[in-house]
């Protein structure tokens, strides 16, 4: 089966992939994987969510989580202590909202699902402590419109978490991260926006300034890479295959205080086209 093939449903894409031998390893990194529980599990203790744990710190109560998908992010709040909204419009068994309450139910986690699309949250004001979107900005059909909707169902002092949010430096090069995506040839959907188009829609919906995460400062944005692989497959792309460098460099990267002053350095040279930023921004009390 070509992988340019485009399929009618996302369920039939993850299917499809899960089917190729050299795709399996994208497929464990998408957390596509079966059994999903273990996948969740896995999601749970990884680094990445062990850094959005740190930006939920303080926060308690009620969550929405936004495009919930298979619901990896939902299991893992519910896990935290949170009382779960998901949101997802997709049915499916598989990847959507079937597979989150076969997951909540093997978990034995009291998890809300809803299907229906972030644009129009079918929720009163002020419902939500928190309102966490995974890789969904970017999804958006009316990238206002939905900050506006996360404002609207956020209470006072509420926080809004966008993780992993891709982004382009100009739109000149939008066609060349639909190249480089490895999912978007098989389903479409995939976006990216420029990152003062982010801020510019948490701003104008209402909310206090934002913090933006960039793509070098946080485990959120190197997933499925730990820092140290992180710091690994840079080391691996700059040894330019000279003998012994790779260990030199990775060792260099590794030392106190040298990765915060790579990483600034980085910021001003990447101009990758889909590379990942995410937000953390509050509801005005």
């Amino acid at each position: 089966m070509s992988d340019e093939k485009k399929y009618s449903s996302w369920e039939e894409a993850v299917e499809s992939l899960r089917r190729q031998p050299d795709k399996l390893q994208l497929v464990r990194d998408c957390y596509y994987d079966d059994p999903l529980i273990v996948a969740a599990q896995r999601y749970w203790q990884s680094e990445e969510w062990g850094a959005i744990r740190s930006l939920l710190a303080g926060a308690s109560g009620s969550a929405l989580d936004v495009g919930a998908g298979r619901g990896i992010a939902s299991y893992a709040m519910a896990r935290d202590g949170f009382a779960v909204t998901a949101l997802e419009p997709d049915p499916s068994d598989i990847v959507g909202g079937g597979a989150i309450r076969g997951l909540a139910q093997e978990a034995g986690l009291n998890i809300r699902v809803v299907e229906e699309f972030s644009e129009r949250l079918p929720f009163p004001d002020g419902t939500f402590d928190v309102v966490f979107a995974r890789a969904v900005l970017h999804h958006t059909r009316d990238l206002e419109g939905a900050c506006r909707e996360f404002m609207r169902v956020l209470k006072p002092g509420g926080r809004l978490i966008a993780v992993r949010e891709h982004v382009i430096s100009r739109p000149e090069d939008l066609p060349k991260f639909f190249e480089i995506h490895p999912l978007h040839h098989l389903y479409g959907g995939e976006n990216a926006f420029q990152l003062g188009q982010y801020v510019a829609a948490l701003e104008r919906a209402g909310f206090a300034a934002s913090t933006v995460l960039t793509p070098w400062r946080s485990p959120v944005n190197f997933a499925p890479y730990s820092l140290s692989e992180f710091q690994g497959e840079l080391a691996k792309r700059i040894s330019l295959g000279i003998p012994g460098m790779r260990a030199l460099l990775r060792g260099l990267l590794a030392v106190p205080g040298v990765w915060p002053m790579v990483s600034r350095v980085m910021e001003y040279v990447d101009h990758r086209p889909g590379r990942l930023y995410s937000f953390v921004a509050n509801k005005p009390r």
